[in-house]
């Protein structure tokens, strides 16, 4: 079991190094509009410093890199043209690393204030 996890996780760290070409895709012209959300909300998240599930919870906080990080970079990647994913690879220098800014948690923030607002809703009106 502890192999598979060491598995997952080196293949979830060779996703997120297609974030910085995300982030470029963002400001790439060529970039059609769907990838550009996409690639904006996928690395908006990573970014983030608030995990969709705090890393803390045993094994559930893995998930979101597990399952959720993966997804996203693989839709994301499947919306940019090839030719200019290519580019855009050859651009980017693998070992830089993005910062994490607090102002990236502005999206997760509000979304959690949203699923709480209505999940509030839902109960007081039962």
């Amino acid at each position: 079991m502890a192999e598979f996890l060491k598995k997952i996780k080196s293949i979830v760290k060779e996703l997120k190094k297609e974030t910085l070409v995300l982030a470029h895709a963002v400001a790439d012209k060529r970039t059609p509009v769907l990838a550009k959300i996409f690639a904006a909300m996928t690395v908006a998240y990573l970014l983030s410093p608030i995990d969709l599930i705090p890393d803390f919870i045993p094994v559930f906080g893995l998930l979101d890199d597990i399952i959720l990080v993966p997804v996203l970079i693989k839709i994301t990647v499947s919306l940019i043209p090839e030719s200019l994913l290519d580019e855009l690879r050859t651009r980017v220098d693998s070992d830089k690393k993005l910062q994490k800014k607090w102002y990236y948690a502005l999206p997760v923030i509000v979304i959690y204030l949203l699923l709480i607002f209505l999940l509030y809703k839902k109960i007081s009106f039962k």
